[in-house]
């Protein structure tokens, strides 16, 4: 038994030290001075990774307060309003002020000016994302660099740059490679990225990796060596899988650059195709950019958009689509916006059959909120006892569908009771 531990311990480690170095190296980290190589662990997806680099950006800020003897109690981070979750997490879990840049309607990201106005002495750094979470943007991150490194020589402050990639740091490098957001900007300390989104494995991986050592302070690391080994471990837990990092090096090895090159270009196709059709019907205003995340979102021309987005997507859900509906954060909460996320397997066929599924549910959606009259037909079916006991099942009619499923009878003539052998319900 101990020794399948250190062989599971010792595949683990290899595996995650590779992975690190191929995502650093994927990411431009400085490589030229052995002293100052790249550092990195495996996380449960990109929220622990974003755990893991504020704590390191609060703890260095911290240290260089009390070592100049000013007050080190009130750490800031700046960011957007569209930021995910996982950040006002990390500033309420660890006790941090999280201001935020508002949005505007027509400009869905952090401005990098507005964003720099913002910091202070207090600021631990600015969080800029690589694939925003409600319309796949990219931020701008090089601009972000050059005013805030301006701002630094300037005030005497060393505000860093923290780079959320959990989606896009697998997509940039690959369709985009001059783009400037990585290590290349002498500002970005630390990126992280999900694996589970586009680098292709299975839920439950994320990343954190920090430009060098010094960027990471050691009061934080623990060394363990009871598993036949020594490893430095910096994690909020310690007990987690290691078949989603087996499977991220497994994927690394296998696909290559030119294979996740291919990939994500054709994820880029399919949204093109999918974003040309959706300009087609002239009833939808492209929100999202060509330029970032494989992801289409689109919100409705005209007034009532907010009532007609969300009965789309509603609509959607009866021919098997789940898309989501919401609206914009602060200061854009007025726009409602459905979105699509391309992946993989997300290919022209389908994307040609939710082109097909969005023109019936549009027409249906804009008949009901424009009071076309609605024709409900009763429609009475025998069958077979032994079909009807079967718990659940489907007859499909031309231009229609009747479902059936053994629920508790309701007044509610949507509902399909079971009396005597027939079906009956409203078409």
């Amino acid at each position: 038994m101990e020794s399948n531990s250190v062989l599971i311990f010792s595949v683990h480690f290899c595996s995650k030290n590779r992975c690190v170095n191929i995502i650093a190296k994927l990411f431009n980290a400085p490589s030229a001075d052995q002293t100052k190589q790249a550092v990195g662990v495996g996380t449960v997806g990109s929220s622990e990774a974003i755990m893991l680099a504020g704590l390191a950006f609060k703890k260095k800020w911290q240290n260089k307060r009390k070592a100049q003897k000013k007050p080190f109690d009130k750490p800031n981070i700046v960011t957007g309003a569209n930021v995910q979750v996982c950040w006002e997490k990390f500033a309420r879990y660890f006790e941090v002020e999280l201001k935020e840049v508002k949005l505007r309607e027509g400009y869905y990201v952090m401005d990098p000016v507005k964003a720099v106005e913002m910091v202070d002495e207090n600021t631990i750094c600015v969080a800029a994302i690589l694939g925003s979470t409600f319309n796949g943007e990219f931020e701008d991150v090089k601009l972000l660099n050059t005013l805030l490194t301006q701002k630094n020589k300037r005030t005497g402050w060393d505000t860093p740059i923290h780079v959320d990639a959990a989606s896009g740091g697998f997509v940039a490098p690959f369709l985009y490679p001059e783009l400037e957001w990585d290590f290349r900007l002498p500002l970005v300390k630390s990126i992280n990225v999900s694996g589970h989104k586009y680098g292709l494995v299975y839920a439950g991986v994320g990343w954190a990796i920090w430009r060098s050592k010094e960027e990471l302070p050691d009061e934080l690391i623990f060394h363990i060596n009871y598993l036949g080994g020594d490893e430095p471990t910096f994690t909020l837990n310690f007990s987690k899988g290691s078949s989603q990092v087996i499977a991220q090096y497994y994927q690394f090895l296998r696909m290559g650059f030119e294979g996740y090159k291919k990939v994500m270009s054709n994820c880029m196709e399919s949204a093109r195709i999918l974003r040309e059709g959706l300009e087609k019907t002239g009833r939808f205003q492209i929100i999202s950019k060509e330029k970032g995340v494989p992801v289409v979102a689109f919100a409705f021309k005209g007034n009532d958009r907010k009532n007609l987005a969300f009965g789309l997507s509603k609509a959607l859900r009866n021919y098997g689509w789940i898309i989501p509906a919401y609206t914009m954060p602060a200061n854009a909460e007025n726009v409602t916006v459905l979105r699509v996320v391309v992946r993989e397997d997300f290919g022209r066929q389908l994307v040609e059959k939710l082109l097909f599924h969005i023109g019936i549910a549009l027409k249906e959606v804009t008949d009901a909120a424009s009071g076309v009259p609605m024709i409900r037909l009763t429609v009475e079916m025998k069958a077979d006892e032994s079909e009807m006991n079967a718990g659940e099942g489907t007859i499909h009619i031309p231009g229609a569908s009747v479902h059936w499923k053994h629920d508790k009878p309701e007044t509610d003539d949507t509902q399909v009771p079971i009396m005597d052998g027939k079906t009956k319900g409203v078409c």
